[in-house]
């Protein structure tokens, strides 16, 4: 057996909460065109005439209000990095962390495995979007000088629905309507991954219509996850939607923070919120969900708003980890 080294990678964030760490953080993330994929010119004329100037000191602020005391202060990178050192010590591997934007980056994590044959890198996105894996893949792939195997999605695994069902069963009280809220998407990006090039957005039933097209399909992932959870959990009230949406070109639908503010309005008044696309806690949920999102939701006139945390170092979620690195699932995408 080659000597393995183990990479967890996830998103990233800005080195700190002021504005000119979250200016660099988007710069970097916004720039690169699996994020936003028009032509370099185009992109680089959004970045820095319509987003840069204004964006970042906004930005600051709500990280400002998630910002942990200790180092590091980012919840996400914290969490990344507490999860490598407990499967570090589940598995006979040397465990790296690393960033697709910000620090410590996959350069860093890459280099701290130096001495591996064979690198096995754990992408800890649940669903398939080229935003997240496809970029991190590559991105790996060009700092990497040793064969490179990659775990799938794991967006209805076993371990991984049961661990989230946990946190969600957790937090939630029984009579409670559960909403899962994941990242959006911009429309096109669906239909840019479609390998069959006619599927994917062309009619209402698409996600649920047996098709290739699924391997690669963020919208339908999500909807199965949901699904699991759900049925994971026994729940009779429930919905999806999807938050973070940047820009005026259309994005996957519902949007959570009109969900939100509609759901009491339809009769719900307690209410958890738990967001599957996100392994661990970050500014989308903490913020944009746990704090704007339940201000939304009360002013609306909800009651009880309750946000499920995310899987973050959990112990059953590092073993489940530590599992798929002897033993990758089976999820579609593997060629990914």
């Amino acid at each position: 057996m080659p000597d393995r080294g183990i990479l967890l990678a996830n998103l990233g964030s800005p080195d700190g909460c002021d504005a000119g760490s979250v200016r660099r953080y988007l710069d970097e993330f916004l720039m690169d065109p699996f994020v936003m994929d028009v032509a370099w010119p185009l992109r680089r004329l959004i970045v820095s005439a319509f987003i840069l100037p204004t964006r970042p000191r906004r930005s600051a602020a709500a990280y400002r209000a998630i910002w942990r005391d200790e180092k590091p202060g980012s919840p996400l990178v914290h969490y990344t990095e507490a999860l490598a050192a407990r499967v570090r010590t589940l598995t006979n591997c040397p465990v790296a962390a690393g960033m697709r934007y910000g620090s410590p980056s996959l350069a860093d994590a890459v280099a701290a495995l130096g001495n591996a044959d064979e690198i096995l890198l754990v992408p800890l996105y649940p669903q398939h979007a080229d935003s997240t894996r496809t970029t991190t893949i590559n991105r790996v792939r060009e700092l990497a000088d040793v064969p490179l195997r990659v775990i799938p999605p794991f967006f209805r695994e076993p371990p991984f629905i049961d661990a989230m069902a946990a946190r969600i069963r957790a937090t939630m009280d029984p009579d409670d309507h559960v909403l899962f809220s994941y990242h959006g998407l911009p429309e096109r990006h669906l239909t840019k991954a479609d390998p069959t090039g006619s599927h994917c957005l062309r009619s209402d039933a698409c996600c649920e219509t047996v098709s290739a097209a699924h391997d690669t399909c963020y919208r339908h992932q999500c909807r199965e996850t949901t699904r699991a959870l759900a049925a994971k959990l026994g729940l009779e009230r429930y919905s999806t939607a999807f938050q973070s949406r940047l820009g005026r070109l259309p994005w996957l639908r519902p949007y959570t923070d009109e969900v939100l503010a509609e759901l009491p309005g339809q009769g719900v008044r307690h209410l958890t919120v738990a967001c599957p696309a996100f392994t661990a806690d970050n500014l989308e949920t903490l913020e944009e969900i746990g704090i704007r999102g339940r201000e939304t939701f009360l002013e609306a006139g909800g009651v009880a708003f309750r946000l499920a945390p995310g899987l973050n170092d959990d112990p059953d979620w590092a073993r489940a980890i530590a599992r798929w690195c002897e033993d990758p699932p089976g999820t579609p995408s593997s060629r990914l």
